[in-house]
């Protein structure tokens, strides 16, 4: 499949990290100094299954990420830059009690990743403006009460093209195909196999390289959900797990590369790309979606 004619994303300005006021709790890794203990990890090795109290925390959590995303996809529309979208974002957290999780994670300088057309993710808020027709895929992490609830949507500025919004509908379509898989008992194999079969219906490029992943007290954490059939997933699925599934579709390959800024990562033919994901509770009988707006 060809990808849409717009130009490929070029890099933009950055603004400094926005401030986060000291009343808000944030995670180990954002001291109000801004640095990070040489000798402190970035995550920390969760139990993969956590105990009720921490499952209700990120129950919280979790609808907070949920609705600051439906809030910052409210304003994508043509013109509006990313910049503006993380603006949006960072208020809407700081307003709801949260820390955006993503600012300072690793030296990451903003609060969610706006990955536009052919960016695959961990696009970094810009003075880029949206164009009629393009696609961004918002990923917001919200941290709250020692816990992170981590969620992405893919949205539309003004109207996409068939192609593009079938790749967006179907990508979901995987997404939600695999949460029905993910029940105890089962590999962890069994989401990455639902996730490529349903893919390649339709020739769409399944990213191999970014996976889901445990998510809790740590921003990532153990297990690795794998997006396609690994046979190393071997990995049995319980009840009290917490992991995200988070599906990366292309209208082509599957080979990426790395732009100069360490982060923003982009399919190398610049074909476009669709994300969606969700944080789930395992429960005794499926998954439990952490993500929800209920809006």
């Amino acid at each position: 499949m060809s990808a849409p004619t717009r130009a490929a994303i070029r890099p933009g300005t950055v603004t400094p990290m926005r401030p986060v006021p000291a009343s808000i709790s944030r995670p180990h890794y954002a001291p109000l100094s801004g640095t990070k203990a040489k000798d402190q990890p970035w995550d920390l090795d969760d139990a993969p299954v956590k105990t009720a109290e921490i499952i209700e925390k990120m129950r919280h959590a979790g609808r907070i990420a949920a609705l600051a995303r439906d809030e910052v996809g409210k304003h994508v529309v043509p013109g509006v830059t990313t910049e503006e979208l993380d603006r949006v974002g960072h208020e809407f957290l700081l307003d709801h009690g949260a820390y955006p999780s993503t600012l300072g994670y690793k030296g990451f300088p903003k609060s969610l990743c706006s990955s536009v057309n052919e960016i695959v993710c961990h696009g970094i808020p810009d003075d880029l403006p949206l164009e009629m027709g393009d696609v961004v895929k918002i990923d917001v992490t919200a941290f709250v009460d020692g816990v992170h609830g981590d969620t992405c949507a893919t949205f539309f500025a003004g109207e996409p093209s068939e192609q593009v919004r079938l790749l967006s509908e179907r990508t979901h379509e995987a997404m939600m195909r695999a949460i029905n898989a993910a029940r105890p008992g089962r590999p962890i194999s069994v989401i990455g196999r639902v996730i490529e079969s349903y893919a390649r219906r339709f020739d769409y490029g399944v990213i191999r390289d970014f996976t889901g992943h445990g998510v809790g007290p740590s921003f990532h954490t153990k297990p690795t959900i794998w997006p396609y059939d690994e046979p190393r997933a071997t990995t049995m699925i319980e009840a009290g797990m917490t992991f995200t599934i988070e599906p990366m579709l292309t209208l082509g390959g599957y080979a990426w590369e790395m732009w100069p800024d360490g982060w923003t990562i982009a399919t190398k033919d610049k074909s476009w790309v669709a994300q969606w994901e969700h944080t789930l509770h395992i429960t005794d009988d499926g998954a439990e979606i952490l993500t929800l707006s209920g809006s």
